[in-house]
């Protein structure tokens, strides 16, 4: 083929320096134009490449490739880009994936060493702080076990400064922030609708709290807010157990209460105002305890931390958190009869819980964290029973159920808020400030 596309021999009586000089701008006008459209498609791939290199599903050059649909030039230029601006790191020696013709292919990595987001996390036992890179690494984090006051601001202002003082030492540049508190998060406002374990207002505008917070520390980016147990599902569905779920639901119990997450077709299912999945409010116990919500025998109060504790006739001290105080009952003393009760009367109202939402929501994997991923490690048999005996047709006992794999996934959760507008446009956000 000639450089018109015909074969050779055909139209090329005339020389390109005899062609007619018509004919040489319009061969020069294709030629920037095409080179135009491939750079546009290259910058239009920026995002969806770094995406795959964030979430571990493009570890070489040549996966890359396949995975956009570019050529390996396209890739290569779109990799060479995000390397520029100090997102991934590209390895020319030989990877584990060959490329065309079985030629070594690049190895990609996120850069170790590149920006960090700062994720916070609210609880009813204090808060910590973290620096999240790319790939859902946690670079530094910070614990503070406080009493968390009535005031949001207060609270909001104390883990922001925690995160201010691990950025200065880390030198790191911030993209921006994430907060996660348990409640759910009323979206436009981002107001804190129900947080019923904290003494905050019901109402309160943690979005603009934080934000203030944020930008009085001198942290440039966005500051962004959602629920703990989506902010959770979101991390685990991109870098832990939920990996390749189309269809994820998530369950746990972390310090008081119990949250819901859903993710379908990989985007976070959060309903018209932010509200959905409010799990702990399924009855899973008509003449059980009374609920903060106004009802009784929810799950939030049948399958949490203190009513576990409660069950195994142990009272609370205030040394450390309840969710630690019930992990350590049920790791130490699980053989001990009253322990043994209590975790199979949690894991049997969790059960009935779960199978509900699994005939209402016909998830295909589900995943559980915080008290109940414990509970599947110490019985996961009969949760599973649990499930597939109330299920429709007994058929959801054939839904995966597995633990949750991440450390703090909820500030990694976090931290996803504040690297997405990365991840939407990397040059866009990153490039006119580099």
């Amino acid at each position: 083929m000639n450089g018109n596309g015909a074969p050779p021999g055909v139209g090329d009586e005339t020389t390109a320096s005899a062609a007619p000089a018509a004919s040489r701008t319009s061969t020069a006008s294709a030629a920037s134009t095409s080179t135009k459209n491939k750079l546009e498609r290259g910058r239009s791939a920026l995002g969806p490449a770094l995406e795959l290199v964030h979430t571990g599903r493009a570890p070489t050059r040549a996966v890359l490739t396949a995975e956009l649909g570019v050529t390996r030039a396209t890739a290569g230029a779109v990799a060479a880009e995000l390397e520029a601006l100090g997102l991934i790191r590209v390895d020319s020696r030989p990877g584990g994936a060959g490329g065309a013709q079985g030629r070594p292919s690049h190895r990609l990595a996120v850069e170790e060493n590149g920006p960090v987001a700062l994720a916070a996390q609210v609880h009813s036992d204090g808060f910590r702080a973290a620096l999240v890179g790319l790939g859902g690494r946690i670079v530094a984090t910070a614990p503070g076990k406080v009493t968390v006051s009535a005031d949001p601001a207060q609270v909001l202002g104390a883990v922001v400064g925690a995160g201010a003082e691990l950025l200065a030492a880390s030198g790191r540049r911030c993209i921006g922030a994430g907060l996660a508190v348990p409640s759910a998060v009323a979206e436009p406002d981002g107001t804190a609708l129900n947080p019923l374990h904290l003494a905050w207002p019901a109402g309160s505008p943690v979005r603009a709290i934080f934000a203030e917070c944020v930008k009085a520390a001198g942290i440039d980016g966005p500051a962004l807010t959602g629920n703990d147990v989506n902010l959770a599902a979101l991390a685990e569905h991109r870098h832990g157990a939920g990996r390749s779920a189309q269809h994820l639901l998530c369950v746990a119990t972390g310090h008081r209460g119990v949250g819901g997450a859903l993710v379908l077709d990989g985007r976070l299912h959060s309903g018209s105002s932010g509200l959905a999945l409010e799990v702990g409010h399924l009855t899973v116990n008509p003449e059980g305890r009374p609920c903060h919500c106004g009802s009784r025998g929810c799950l939030d109060v049948e399958a949490d931390p203190l009513a576990f504790l409660t069950a195994a006739g142990r009272t609370p001290g205030p040394e450390v958190s309840l969710l630690q105080q019930a992990r350590d009952l049920l790791r130490a003393e699980y053989a001990q009869p009253s322990v043994r009760a209590a975790a199979e009367e949690l894991i049997d109202r969790l059960g009935l819980g779960l199978a509900g939402l699994v005939n209402i929501l016909n998830p295909d994997r589900i995943i559980l964290g915080g008290l109940h991923r414990e509970l599947l490690y110490a019985d996961p048999e009969r949760l599973r029973a649990v499930v597939a005996d109330r299920s429709l047709w007994g058929r959801s006992g054939g839904v995966p159920i597995l633990p949750c794999t991440l450390d703090h996934n909820s500030l990694v959760g976090a931290a996803e808020l504040a690297w997405q507008p990365v991840l939407d446009d990397p040059l866009g956000t990153l490039g006119a400030a580099a």
